[in-house]
């Protein structure tokens, strides 16, 4: 607009309310409002019809998004078909389904040439639609849609309002569903497809191994909600186990999810549109074992049902593994950020000297080892130059360790085709020049390419 040739043209682009300005959850808005007309893999588990109109949606998101909806299908949560009022048009209910999926309302209304009905009778439809399935917010956002930014604003404000309805019913069903149980009893579990919080899928996740000594004739703590009915969904009998004299129980947990919210994953994505057996659909709930822990694979749907992850630093490293195995990038940057911002803000980042008071060594939130070798592994240039950058700053603390001494070969061992003048990648730009102790190391390990 700034570089705009002559006045018309920079009116043209004010008319035109060009807007560089990203909203953060339209990733999250897209999904959602593609799942009215994705047909592969299938993920809907209701059909609605309306004259010779019909719409094949998801339960959980309808529950979510209309008050009415919701208490209709917490008394028939069975229900697969249901028949609208056929003295409504179908422009009016298709108006109202694409706004409770996060859909901008057409200024056409959704008329077109094959239309019947006037654009008048069109907003009395909508505006009855409304106010039975209690999303008046609808109608308010068709009376303001005459200016563009405000329509736009408005459409924002609403994506917001969904993204925080899924979530508040996200939290209140599906985390507080979540079942822990013994891992040796968790593909006992049965779910039957008629559950009340819609779930297609069990997600299972396994606590890692824990020992202890147990005195003898003391037996494990008993399995919490593996027998009796959950939710109206019944549950495996429980099975007798056998204490164990030094291994506590390993513990597993189960998160019902959803899989046309999972389908944000590309690795459930291909999962689902496969012919493997997660993908076929039978009386149970099929389980699907995802290789982390319960706080990671929590963090993960936290993600791709509300765009927000509140990683904790000492599950950053974990997270960034979890999302690069499900090719979930946005979370694999948002756990990147995590670990390479430390000591930014609030949080204190340790040095690992002695305190002067105490004369004690403080301990570093993260092992910087396993940081530098994940970003290797997973390449993730921003984890590499964080940690080429935390060893720089504390040379000193590092440059006596076995462990440094084997990264800096490993460092020098990246490079393929080494050149003459090839330095090391790991000491290349961040370590200060002449560092007599580094020096020295180099000198020790033989390596014959220094970056002098």
């Amino acid at each position: 607009m700034y570089n705009a040739l002559n006045n018309r043209i920079r009116n043209l682009l004010l008319q035109y309310d060009y807007s560089k300005s990203t909203d953060p959850l339209q990733p999250l808005a897209s999904h959602i409002t593609l799942l009215l007309t994705r047909n592969t893999p299938k993920t809907s588990d209701i059909c609605l019809t309306a004259a010779s109109e019909s719409w094949n949606l998801h339960k959980f998101i309808l529950s979510a998004r209309s008050p009415y909806i919701q208490k209709k299908l917490a008394a028939a949560p069975g229900t697969t078909l249901c028949k609208l009022a056929s003295s409504i048009p179908p422009e009016a209910f298709q108006i109202a389904l694409r706004y409770l999926y996060l859909g901008d309302v057409a200024s056409d209304l959704g008329q077109s040439n094959k239309s019947f009905v006037s654009e008048e009778e069109v907003l009395k439809s909508i505006h009855k639609v409304s106010k039975q399935l209690e999303i008046e917010s609808l109608w308010e956002g068709i009376l303001a849609g005459g200016d563009r930014r405000i329509a736009r604003q408005r459409h924002q404000d609403e994506v917001t309002r969904g993204r925080d309805q899924v979530e508040a019913w996200y939290r209140a069903n599906m985390l507080k569903h979540r079942i822990d149980v013994d891992s040796t009893k968790a593909e006992d579990v049965k779910w039957t497809r008629d559950n009340g919080i819609f779930a297609d899928v069990l997600l299972r996740a396994d606590e890692e191994e824990e020992w202890e000594e147990l005195k003898d004739g003391q037996e494990s703590p008993t399995t919490r909600n593996t027998s009796g009915p959950l939710n109206g969904i019944p549950i495996g009998p429980a099975a007798s186990r056998s204490p164990s004299s030094t291994r506590k129980a390993r513990k597993s947990v189960l998160f019902p999810a959803h899989r046309a919210m999972l389908l944000r994953s590309e690795y459930f994505q291909t999962m689902f549109a496969s012919s493997f057996q997660e993908a076929q659909l039978g009386e149970y709930l099929n389980i699907i074992t995802v290789d982390c822990t319960p706080p990671v694979l929590e963090i993960v749907l936290d993600f791709l049902y509300t765009e927000q992850a509140n990683i904790p630093l000492p599950l950053a490293l974990d997270t960034l593994f979890a999302a690069d195995m499900l090719f979930i990038e946005k979370l694999k940057t948002k756990a990147a950020v995590v670990i390479s911002t430390i000591g930014n803000g609030t949080t204190n980042l340790s040095d690992r000297t002695h305190n002067e008071a105490t004369d004690e060594v403080e301990v570093e939130p993260i092992n910087v080892y396993d940081v530098i070798r994940a970003a290797w592994d997973l390449k993730v240039q921003r984890l590499e130059e964080f940690s080429a950058r935390y060893i720089a700053y504390r040379l000193e603390d590092y440059i006596d360790e076995e462990e440094f001494e084997e990264l800096i070969k490993e460092s020098a061992g990246r490079i393929e085709k080494r050149q003459e003048t090839d330095s090391i990648e790991l000491l290349d730009e961040y370590v200060p020049w002449p560092s007599p102790p580094l020096f020295n190391l180099l000198i020790r390990i033989q390596y014959p390419l220094l970056p002098l």
